[in-house]
């Protein structure tokens, strides 16, 4: 049923679908920005390795610019043939299609140290093309807490609690302020990364805490500490939670950020509170559109965004059918539209279902409904996402870009 064509569609398929493992894909690995997630071999699937997993390269590039995530899956009609040396190319088995591919290479500063020996992969950032996402304080305390027996992290979340992993950045349970030497650490690693590649957009994020305000203190700290080492004038958008009113008011009295992103992550009330029990039960549905919606206010159409986990509605837990799941998220977006704050959705894959027979294509059919006829919403409102936020060279698992670079590109 696809209505899509070029780059978006390749996008959505190798999206949807995955890659499968080949020893042209593992070679890769040596020379590209590493998976935050190894191959792992399916029961009876060929493992050249012998380990049972590998690691692969995280970000495919195509001849346009299209950037798009690389998720491993022994069932992908996709594979990768080629070398370094002669070029890479992603094919697909069915047609025998095959497209020139580049991946995300390794940059020098993902084995260089800070001056006091962290290395820099570990100091708080992160690259997705032209997007430096800041990180120093990744550990989110829902994962430290339940109600009646249910965890309150949300469901498609990886993060983890403030623990050992988090230890090196200085972050602990209960503390709020980021420590001085951590911060001078990401410093010299955004330095470092502006000055081997093309940044165009800084994206400050972290792990959630139990109270709101305690957490838009957290990120006053940082973007102020970023504004005044952010000698180039990147846009910086923030990417806290729902943070209250005045802290709204004040990154914009300060000219902390240029844009603001509150991922309310799911929209409907009820799947809010199934997949996001942690904002529910500490912010709650209706606080977070209110702050989306001051934020509005201060910062204006275009510049407030909420990130959207796309596809974790069709867990079978849920009970829904795709069609049904791609009509409850386009009256999302119409009307968050409508009060000026623009969704963003990332493709998120059901964990469970797999034994179905359409499992890829009812993930699918889902996506391309949900991105077309959003396409189509965002132009009835005049609303597209800024090129100071996000583009399609960073929009790794994302198409609002890629369509809207295509449009103008038809028009």
């Amino acid at each position: 049923m696809s209505t899509l064509a070029g780059s978006p569609a390749l996008k959505v398929q190798v999206m949807c679908e995955g890659i499968r493992y080949t020893p042209a894909l593992g070679a890769a690995a040596a020379h590209s920005m590493p998976n935050y997630y190894p191959y792992r071999f399916k029961p009876g699937e060929p493992d050249p390795t012998g380990r049972g997993s590998a690691t692969i390269p995280y970000l495919i590039n195509t001849p346009d610019g299209t950037e798009i995530r690389i998720l491993g899956d022994g069932d992908s009609p996709w594979h990768i043939e080629g070398s370094q040396a002669e070029g890479y190319r992603l094919v697909d088995d069915r047609s025998g299609r095959s497209v020139s591919v580049a991946f995300e290479p390794m940059y020098p500063w993902l084995t260089q140290k800070t001056s006091d020996g962290l290395p820099f992969a570990q100091a708080g950032v992160q690259v997705h093309g032209d997007m430096l996402v800041v990180n120093v304080a990744p550990g989110c305390e829902y994962f430290l807490h339940k109600h009646e027996g249910q965890s309150m992290r949300c469901a498609f979340c990886a993060y983890g609690a403030p623990d050992e992993r988090t230890k090196h950045l200085g972050q602990i349970a209960g503390r709020v302020e980021i420590l001085q030497p951590t911060l001078e650490r990401m410093r010299e690693a955004m330095d470092a990364v502006i000055a081997q590649t093309e940044i165009r957009h800084i994206y400050l994020v972290g792990g959630s805490l139990t109270d709101a305000r305690k957490e838009g203190e957290r990120f006053l700290q940082l973007a102020r500490f970023v504004k005044a080492h952010n000698r180039h004038r990147i846009p910086v958008a923030l990417g806290s939670g729902a943070i209250a009113d005045d802290q709204i008011a004040q990154f914009k009295a300060e000219q902390l950020v240029d844009h603001v992103c509150f991922n309310l992550e799911m929209w409907s009330e009820p799947l809010f509170n199934q997949v996001c029990p942690g904002k529910a039960r500490y912010v709650g549905y209706a606080r977070w559109i209110e702050a989306l919606e001051t934020a509005v206010r201060h910062f204006g159409r275009g510049h407030v965004y909420s990130a959207m986990v796309a596809g974790i509605e069709l867990e079978p837990e849920h009970g829904l059918e795709w069609e049904q799941a791609a009509r409850t998220a386009l009256e999302g977006a119409e009307d968050l539209c409508g009060r000026g704050i623009i969704p963003v959705y990332s493709l998120v894959w059901p964990s469970g279902g797999r034994q179905r027979p359409d499992y890829h294509a009812r993930i699918r059919n889902y996506f391309e409904t949900l991105i077309t006829g959003y396409a189509a919403i965002r132009r009835r409102h005049g609303l597209e996402v800024s090129d100071g936020f996000m583009c399609h060279r960073c929009a790794y698992m994302q198409l609002e870009c890629d369509l809207d670079r295509a449009a103008k590109a038809a028009a």
